[in-house]
């Protein structure tokens, strides 16, 4: 049970994590392009902003498209009032996640403005602002949760571990009197504690794995920050938690009865 709860803080941070880029690469930069700029050069256009380290997705929008875009919108096709197209070509681009704030917005901006066949740049500034802020704190809220989980998770199964112990510490004063070495007393409850472990840990990924799948049926839009990464970083997570906690807490507390004098066993 500890396990699992070590694997849902885990999984949250890492989903928390997918999620905030989700977000921020699906925040929209519109650069609106000149009216006598034809499709092949806004094409050239997109191929080399294309090419920036800042650019996540982009996605061009000719004049043709404008207009009939907008013209399902009204019900109705400006060109049949006018003898042309009153609408420009515009470029939808989406930022790489670190890029989303606005001043790395801004100084893109600045950039992109340069040229000449960009006449302006529209993108929501509030909104970006609002979801920066947002996401940071929960992004804190669950650092904090995570730390707090990760100590009682510790102190459980300690708690465990060392109770196990307990009740063999006249079996562990017995063997050193006979001239075992710390090293030979510690190893069968080390490699009963790495056993104990691998099983917790098979247990509680099959678990936290029925618990994603479940929510996969029942929304599978869900997979788009659920991704294998964070499935297999979850798994190992939770695999190594078993192993390491339990077999650290094992090693500390049979050091504790092996230092311990035959009168101190009676009185704990």
């Amino acid at each position: 049970m500890v396990l699992i709860l070590l694997g849902m803080v885990v999984f949250s941070v890492l989903i928390a994590r997918n999620l905030s880029t989700y977000v921020k690469e699906n925040l929209t930069i519109t650069l609106i392009l000149g009216e006598d700029m034809t499709t092949p050069e806004a094409r050239i256009l997109c191929k080399d902003l294309a090419k920036q380290p800042y650019i996540h997705h982009l996605n061009f929008i000719s004049k043709e498209e404008a207009l009939k875009e907008q013209s399902k919108e009204m019900g109705t096709d400006p060109t049949e009032f006018t003898d042309f197209n009153p609408f420009v070509g515009s470029v939808e681009v989406q930022l790489k996640s670190d890029y989303a704030n606005s001043d790395s917005v801004k100084w893109i901006s600045k950039q992109l403005r340069k040229n000449p066949q960009i006449t302006d740049i529209t993108y929501p500034q509030e909104l970006m602002d609002s979801v920066n802020s947002k996401l940071k704190k929960i992004n804190i809220v669950l650092l904090i949760l995570a730390l707090l989980l990760s100590f009682v998770s510790f102190s459980l199964i300690n708690n465990t571990v060392r109770l196990g112990v307990y009740a063999r510490r006249f079996s562990i004063h017995t063997m050193k009197l006979v001239g075992a070495s710390w090293g030979f007393i510690r190893r069968p409850f080390l490699k009963k504690s790495i056993v104990a472990g691998i099983a917790a840990g098979i247990i509680a990924d099959a678990v936290l794995a029925g618990g994603v799948y479940a929510l996969y049926s029942y929304e599978p839009e869900v997979m788009t920050v659920i991704t294998w990464d964070v499935l297999l970083i979850t798994g190992v997570s939770v695999l190594l938690f078993g192993i390491i906690i339990t077999m650290l807490c094992s090693y500390f507390s049979v050091n504790k009865f092996l230092r311990m004098k035959a009168g101190d066993l009676y009185k704990i």
